[in-house]
């Protein structure tokens, strides 16, 4: 079932803060932290997982099975993209019963044409604004839950401009949407506009190296925005240090040039402790030794 933390706190008016996340580890690790939810990124998942770029290569099989796994190694609630919803609407209305039923406590639809791309890449083309009001009708009568929170993503910004992104907003408001999502707007006027532009919470998307940004959370939060994620914070800077401590080994040198998680917090992350809890209580008993005779 979803995590109702994540409606409480924007039903206090606190602001979330997500970081994102692709695997068990950086799940374990972010879980473990400050942050007030995880939200599991498409194209870091897409990556880790298959090793192919976010656009509309994984199915809806490939994400729910990821998506579970994680939700189900956290305590903190998950907000996880899950795309065009995979189809037409009876594919919608499948995929919001699956992320539900994977505990996910916000589930992000979005109103690109498939294949979707990355919504700070180039090349991106929308539906007709009505055909994503159904689907957010839909996803709105799918779920069992009203701890489940749909939000609907508009990438029409890039395309078709932010007046048309706004009125897309307002539109699946009026469908039913719990969370608006105006993706890749690229100057603080934006934003501004799109903070202030509607009654229900409204999640910004922090990309580093993207289109939009990147603000401080005091700075989001002034500007009207309440929730924010950070999809690729995760994978870029794992992936700059591996790279940095992968060349140092292939150099021949004994330490890589940068920070370690320590080992034994690692072990400690991963659960070894109740394993080794575990061994303690039950521990074998040892080759040719009788039980009854104990």
């Amino acid at each position: 079932m979803p995590n109702p933390d994540l409606r409480r706190r924007l039903a206090e008016g606190q602001f979330v803060s997500a970081p994102g996340v692709f695997d068990m580890i950086s799940a374990k690790i972010a879980d473990a932290g400050p942050a007030d939810a995880l939200y599991v990124t498409g194209y870091g998942t897409v990556a880790s997982h298959l090793g192919l770029p976010d656009a509309g290569i994984a199915t809806y099989t490939d994400m729910v099975g990821r998506v579970e796994r994680i939700t189900q190694g956290v305590s903190k609630p998950v907000i996880a993209d899950a795309d065009t919803g995979y189809g037409g609407l009876l594919n919608v209305h499948h995929t919001v019963r699956g992320y539900e039923r994977a505990g996910v406590s916000g589930i992000q639809l979005e109103d690109q044409e498939f294949p979707k791309k990355c919504g700070h890449t180039p090349g991106r083309r929308v539906v007709p604004a009505e055909d994503m009001a159904r689907k957010i009708r839909v996803a709105c009568d799918a779920r069992s839950s009203a701890d489940l929170l749909v939000i609907a993503r508009t990438d029409a910004r890039s395309s078709l401009g932010l007046d048309e992104a706004l009125r897309r907003g307002e539109a699946y408001a009026r469908a039913g949407a719990d969370i608006l999502f105006i993706e890749s707007p690229e100057t603080e006027e934006e934003m501004a506009r799109i903070g202030s532009a509607f009654d229900v919470p409204v999640l910004v998307n922090i990309v580093h190296g993207g289109r939009t940004p990147v603000l401080e959370r005091d700075q989001l939060r002034q500007l009207g925005f309440s929730i924010a994620i950070y999809p690729t914070v995760g994978f870029l800077a794992a992936a700059q240090a591996m790279r940095t401590a992968y060349a140092a080994m292939a150099e021949g040198r004994a330490e890589p040039p940068v920070p370690l998680y320590p080992f034994t917090d690692f072990n400690l992350l991963m659960g070894f402790a109740e394993v080794w809890a575990f061994d303690k209580r039950h521990a074998e008993i040892p080759a040719g030794e009788d039980k009854d005779a104990r």
